[in-house]
C-alpha cells in the first residue's frame, strides 16, 4: 500500500521567497523543501564551504605540495563506480595541471575487489610510485594501508564513506566522516572531497610562490567532472552539493566540457546545452557505471581523461553499447528475483530481503537490489556468486534503516559471518561465504525487524499537492529542469484528479494516457505500469516534455495511479 501525503508550504516562507522575486510556484516548492530566504538559492562558487573547513583538507594540500617539489611519483586508486571514476579524473587532471607525475589504477572488481586492498597495493608497488592517493575509499582499508607502509609507500585517503571503529593509519586521512571532522557537509561525495582537496593544494603552493613563473590552472574547468560524480553517487543535496552541481551544469550547457562528457552526451542522444541533473544521473551516470559493472573502469576514466574529441566519442559508443548489455542482463535477472518473488506479498514480506542465484552478474546486483527495494518497499541485498566459494551482495534500504549499521550489527552478532562488508546508509556491500547465505538472510531480516518500525514498511509519496491547469505547460517544465533536483531536494511532484479520456497499453507494458483536468487536456504514460485506471483517477505525476517529429509537448510522466 502506498501512503499519500502532502508536503506543507509554510505560507511566510512562499511570501517571503514571492517577494524576493522568486516565480511563484518556485516559491511553493521550495519553502515545502525548507528554503527560507532566496539566499539559501545563491550558487555562485563564492558561497562554497571553504577548502580550510574540510579537517586535514590543509595537511594533505602540505603533503601533495611537498610530493610535487619532489618529483615525486604519485597513483591515484579509485573505485570502479561513476563516483570514483569522476574523483580519479579530478584528481589526474588537477595533478597534471600544476606538473605532478601522476597516474591512475582501478581494482578489477571482479578479481580484486573494492577498496585499497593488499593485493591491489603489491600490484600498484609494480608501478614503484612514492605515494598512493585513494579517492572514493580506504576508510576501512587498515591492511591495505599497512601492506603501502611495508612497501615503504606512503598514503593520503580521500573518502567519504562511513569509517568502521579503527581508522587506518595512512599518513594523512581526508573524510568529512571522520571523528572530529566538522565539515558542515557531510554527504559530500568522493569526487567532491577529492575536488576540495585540490583547492587546497592549490592554495598552499600559491602560498609557498609556486606559480610566480607559471600560471595557475582554473580548477572550475573539473567542476562538470564533480556535478557529474555528485548526481551519479546519488548523495544528498545539500546547498554545498547543489551549488557544485549547479556550477558543472552551468559550465556543460555553455558548451564548456571536458571531451568525455561532451561525447557521453552524444552517444545518449542528448544536447549538454540542455543539460538537467536528471540527465547527469539517469543518463551519463550508468553509461559510465556500465564499464564498472561489466567490464573494467578504467575505460570510463580514460573516456573522462582524454583530449581527443574522437577518441572520446568511440570510447562513449562502446559505454552506451554495455550499458544496453547491462540493461539486458538486468532485465532477465529482475524477471528471475520477480519468479522467486511471486509467492510473497508486499506486505507479508520479511523486513529485510537478501536473494541469492548463481547465474547473477556480480556487476549487476546493486541494480537488481535497487528494483527489487522499489517493488516491496523492503531494503533488500542481491547476491551473487564471486572466485573462491564466495558470493558478493550489494544492499540498498529504505529510510528507517541504515544499512551499514545494520550490517555492523549481523558482522557483532554473528562473527565470521561476514568476509567484509561497507557502504552507506542507503547502499551498502557484503561479502560472505556461498554456504553462509542462508545465515546471511535470516540474520539480515532480524535485524531489519528489529531497526524498522511498521509505519517504515508502508511506501510513502511526498508530493507538492495540485497543479494549475495554466501551469501544464512547456514554459514550466524548462522552469523546474533548469533547477538543482536530486537525493534529499526531490524533484517536483504533483497530484491531481483527471478525467480519462482514451488509454492503451505500448509494447505490452507502458500505459498511454490522455488525461482531462477541467478545461485542460494533457497526455500521460506510465512505465511498466500494473494498474488500469477507471474513468476518473487520482495521478501522481511529474511534468515532462515529449518530442516527436521535432514538435515539443508537455507530458505528464506519472509516478503513481491509482
Amino acid at each position: 500500500m502506498t501512503h499519500i501525503v502532502t508536503r506543507n508550504s509554510p505560507q511566510r516562507a512562499v511570501w517571503q521567497l514571492e517577494q524576493q522575486g522568486l516565480h511563484p510556484l518556485l516559491a511553493r516548492l521550495y519553502a515545502a523543501r525548507g528554503v527560507k530566504d532566496k539566499t539559501e538559492l545563491d550558487y555562485e562558487l563564492k558561497s562554497l564551504i571553504p577548502p580550510s573547513a574540510l579537517t586535514h583538507a590543509t595537511d594533505a594540500a602540505q603533503l601533495l605540495a611537498d610530493a610535487i617539489e619532489a618529483e615525486a611519483k604519485m597513483l591515484i586508486i579509485g573505485d570502479y563506480d561513476c563516483d570514483g571514476a569522476t574523483a580519479t579524473a579530478v584528481g589526474v587532471r588537477a595533478l597534471k595541471m600544476l606538473g605532478a607525475d601522476v597516474d591512475f589504477l582501478l581494482p578489477d572488481r571482479f578479481k580484486l575487489g573494492y577498496g585499497l586492498s593488499p593485493e591491489i597495493v603489491d600490484l600498484a608497488a609494480q608501478q614503484s610510485p612514492d605515494l598512493i592517493i585513494t579517492v572514493d575509499n580506504g576508510i576501512a582499508s587498515i591492511e591495505g594501508v599497512d601492506r603501502a607502509r611495508e612497501h615503504g609507500i606512503a598514503t593520503l585517503i580521500t573518502d567519504h564513506h562511513l569509517p568502521g571503529e579503527t581508522l587506518p593509519e595512512a599518513d594523512c586521512i581526508v573524510n568529512p566522516n571522520q571523528p572530529g571532522c566538522d565539515f558542515p557537509s557531510k554527504c559530500i561525495a568522493g569526487v567532491g572531497v577529492m575536488f576540495y582537496v585540490m583547492l587546497a593544494l592549490r592554495a598552499e603552493l600559491r602560498e609557498r610562490g609556486f606559480f610566480a613563473e607559471r600560471p595557475e590552472p582554473n580548477f572550475a574547468s573539473l567542476l562538470d567532472l564533480v556535478a557529474l560524480g555528485t548526481v551519479a553517487d546519488v548523495v544528498k543535496l545539500d546547498r554545498n552539493n547543489r551549488i557544485l552541481v549547479s556550477q558543472g551544469l552551468k559550465r556543460m550547457r555553455a558548451g564548456q566540457l571536458q571531451p568525455g562528457l561532451a561525447a557521453l552526451f552524444k552517444a545518449a542522444s542528448r544536447d549538454p546545452k540542455k543539460a538537467t541533473a536528471m540527465d547527469l544521473g539517469f543518463i551519463l551516470g550508468p553509461r559510465l557505471n556500465a564499464a564498472g559493472r561489466l567490464a573494467d573502469m578504467r575505460l570510463g576514466v580514460e573516456c573522462l581523461l582524454t583530449e581527443d574529441p574522437s577518441r572520446a566519442l568511440s570510447i562513449a559508443q562502446q559505454l552506451d553499447a554495455l550499458n544496453r548489455e547491462r540493461r539486458e542482463i538486468e532485465s532477465g535477472m529482475q524477471e528471475q528475483a520477480l519468479i522467486l518473488l511471486e509467492s510473497i506479498d508486499a506486505n507479508d514480506a520479511a523486513p529485510g530481503i537478501a536473494l541469492f542465484d548463481p547465474s547473477w552478474h556480480e556487476g549487476v546486483v546493486g541494480i537488481l537490489a535497487s528494483r527489487i527495494k522499489d517493488k516491496l518497499h523492503r531494503p533488500v541485498f542481491a547476491f551473487a556468486p564471486g572466485e573462491g566459494g564466495i558470493i558478493k551482495g550489494s544492499g540498498r534500504s529504505i529510510p528507517g534503516l541504515h544499512l551499514r549499521d545494520a550490517l555492523d550489527l549481523v558482522a557483532k552478532r554473528s562473527p565470521g559471518l561476514l568476509i567484509r562488508f561497507g557502504g552507506h546508509a542507503m547502499a551498502a556491500g557484503a561479502t560472505v561465504n556461498a554456504e553462509n547465505f542462508d545465515k546471511f538472510r535470516e540474520m539480515f531480516a532480524q535485524v531489519a525487524a528489529e531497526l524498522l518500525a511498521p509505519a517504515d514498511l508502508t511506501r510513502t509519496l511526498e508530493t507538492d499537492g495540485n497543479l494549475e491547469g495554466a501551469y501544464f505547460s512547456l514554459e514550466t517544465v524548462r522552469l523546474l529542469e533548469n533547477e538543482i533536483w536530486g537525493q534529499g531536494f526531490p524533484p517536483p511532484l504533483f497530484l491531481d484528479e483527471f478525467e480519462v479520456e482514451q488509454q492503451r497499453v505500448l509494447k505490452e507494458k507502458h500505459l498511454k494516457l490522455r488525461l482531462r483536468k477541467g478545461g485542460t487536456r494533457i497526455d500521460a504514460i506510465q512505465f511498466n505500469f500494473s494498474t488500469q485506471p477507471g474513468h476518473t483517477t487520482r495521478i501522481a505525476y511529474r511534468l515532462a516534455i515529449n518530442e516527436y517529429m521535432g514538435v515539443e509537448t508537455t507530458q505528464l510522466m506519472v509516478e503513481h495511479l491509482e
